[in-house]
């Protein structure tokens, strides 16, 4: 009898633990993915990925226990130039006719301080899997929304070199110039609705 007592409040014990962890999906309408990489090597093209879905599971009793999985259509990118989105969609660089999605799978959550983290995982481009480092300013704390939803919000940022990912289309110009650069660096801004 003394063992199912401490059994059931040992149990109540952790049981405010597991509360804990909270599974929460991007909110497309308040959520930018974007990207920026140089053109001409003298200025920035910027632009984003407006369909889009993902789960971040966060563990606040162990940060580590943390995950994170996106899916971008990679036909959705928006540099609100169309003549040059449908280069991008082409064979020549994101071929999404045949790679039809990007995605992002964490293996890794840590703390680098109080307010960031740094969220290791496998980036997909093309069928082409590398791992990523993305530094992310929050979680902030939950708040509720008018609506009622229970929200929290996040800031990541990452550069990747797209030849690594098969990305490689290029023109060489007058003096070492090239069209675009290979540095491309990722932005994103979330808002999470709690599940």
């Amino acid at each position: 009898m003394k063992r199912i007592i401490v059994f059931i409040l040992a149990a109540a014990l952790l049981a405010p633990l597991n509360v804990l962890a909270a599974t929460y999906t991007l909110d497309p309408a308040h959520t930018t993915i974007g990207f920026k990489v140089k053109h001409l090597m003298i200025a920035n093209v910027k632009g984003v990925f407006e369909k889009f879905k993902g789960t971040v599971i966060i563990d606040e009793s162990d940060i580590a226990k943390s995950k994170v999985n996106v899916s971008i259509e990679m036909a959705s990118i928006n540099s609100n130039i169309a003549k040059r989105d449908e280069h991008l969609r082409s064979g020549d660089f994101f071929d999404v006719a045949r790679f039809p999605v990007m995605t992002f799978e964490s293996t890794k959550v840590e703390r680098a301080d109080a307010e960031t983290l740094k969220v290791t995982g496998n980036l997909t481009i093309k069928g082409v899997t590398r791992q990523v480092v993305l530094t992310v300013d929050g979680p902030s704390g939950e708040i509720k929304s008018p609506q009622g939803v229970v929200k929290r919000g996040a800031s990541a940022v990452a550069k990747i070199n797209r030849q690594d990912f098969g990305v490689s289309w290029n023109k060489k110009l007058d003096a070492g110039a090239v069209v675009v650069g290979d540095e491309v660096q990722i932005s994103i801004d979330a808002e999470l609705d709690k599940l």
